[in-house]
């Protein structure tokens, strides 16, 4: 099945760039909801994790 998709995608020009955006896309996200994460207010995360257990 590998060897399928490898050839499939060895004959598009320009396939090679793909992995790259999204590889770029994906630290982007990561990046972005880590500095959210640590710039966010203590009372914050606290009332967030409380919300599973109020009814």
């Amino acid at each position: 099945m590998l060897k399928f998709i490898k050839q499939s995608l060895s004959d598009i020009d320009g396939v090679s760039i793909y992995p790259i955006i999204s590889l770029t896309i994906f630290f982007g996200v990561f990046i972005t909801m880590l500095v959210i994460v640590l710039r966010m207010k203590k009372g914050k995360i606290e009332e967030i994790s409380n919300l599973p257990l109020e009814d």
